[in-house]
């Protein structure tokens, strides 16, 4: 039998826009120091972008031991080819055994892109990574310390892990908000690593004059209490129940997919695998049945409350107080009671 035991570092991608760092290369490096650490391997983050180099001390607050630095004015706006090109170089370069990207809209262009150009293997939108030892079907080759990338597939109906033991560096796009941001060590000590661009106008495949970004309408994922509405509201009228509810908690309202499609609320308040993934002190979920797909955005909430009519509805397996009954009269007393305590 072959032990294959791949060496190398473990390297997280920290987007950063306008000279501001995402919040989700932060999450990941919780998660990647957990990984570093049990594979014995260095923590890197790799950071592009222009006159950026400034914010390799945060990167390095929050748990990586190296970050490589990529400055060059054409790459001050996020284009997929020229980023794309130069990550390749590094990967080239350094040999990671593991690169991890946030399934945000530029991971999920960038990330594909990088997996075809080094004919690797990319796992989309995983919710856990961990490490593991995988044997061969013919039981000829046994591999060490592989990556188990971990999400939900075919529609969110089951738990996938999957794995990728003869292709490198292994690669995935994780999910925002599966991982708690970690807490930053103000005097921790890093190597940042200033790398040698190579770019010129022609590996670029567009000039960008100008650049907006729609702010989103709510920052659920900030949302200390969160009141989400599902397909059993029923309308968008009786939507206002769930506006109602959230405003007198102080809270944020928020839906499942199924209510986004039946036009009860806009997709910027979508909580699931396909939404925002958020862990609030208190998650009230009214009308929700309680699919995989939506759970797999919320089951991280300090406490949860399930408002159904159905008393075998899925969400009750996960709540930690269950209201059996008609949303319509469970949701008015609720507030007017909560009013009165006011």
């Amino acid at each position: 039998m072959i032990n294959v035991n791949r060496q190398g570092e473990v390297w997280v991608f920290a987007e950063q826009h306008n000279g501001k760092l995402e919040d989700t290369p932060l999450e990941l490096l919780g998660k990647a120091r957990q990984l570093a650490d049990e594979l014995n391997a260095k923590l890197a983050a790799v950071l592009l972008g222009s006159a950026i180099s400034k914010l390799a001390d945060k990167l390095i607050r929050y748990g990586a031991e190296e970050v490589y630095v990529a400055e060059h004015n054409l790459l001050e706006h996020y284009q997929a080819t020229s980023y794309a090109k130069i990550i390749c170089d590094l990967i080239h370069k350094h040999e990671p055994q593991i690169v991890l990207y946030g399934a945000t809209i530029t991971g999920r262009d960038l990330a594909p892109r990088i997996a075809s150009a080094m004919k690797a293997g990319l796992t989309a939108d995983c919710t856990d990574l961990q490490i593991g030892d995988h044997t061969t079907a013919n039981g000829k080759e046994s591999y060490k310390n592989l990556m188990f990338q971990i999400r939900p597939a075919f529609g969110g109906n089951i738990i996938a892990t999957i794995i990728n033991y003869d292709r490198w560096p292994q690669m995935a796009t994780v999910r925002e908000g599966v991982f708690p941001l970690p807490e930053p060590a103000p005097n921790k000590k890093g190597d940042v690593i200033i790398e040698e661009v190579h770019l010129s106008k022609d590996n670029l495949a567009l000039e960008i004059l100008d650049e907006h970004k729609r702010v989103k309408k709510v920052d659920l994922k900030s949302s200390r209490i969160i009141v989400a509405g599902g397909a059993g509201v029923g309308s968008k009228k009786n939507f206002k129940l769930i506006w109602d509810l959230a405003n007198c908690l102080g809270g944020a309202p928020a839906a499942s997919r199924a209510a986004v499609d039946l036009g009860f609320i806009d997709s910027d308040y979508q909580i699931g695998q396909t939404g925002t993934t958020v862990r609030p002190s208190l998650y009230i979920a009214v009308g929700l049945s309680g699919a995989i797909q939506h759970k797999a955005g919320m089951t991280e909430s300090q406490k949860i409350v399930a408002i159904n009519n159905d008393p075998e509805a899925p969400i009750f397996d996960i709540a930690h107080y269950k209201i059996t009954g008609d949303l319509n009269e469970v949701v008015p007393r609720m507030i007017t009671a909560i009013k009165k305590k006011v």
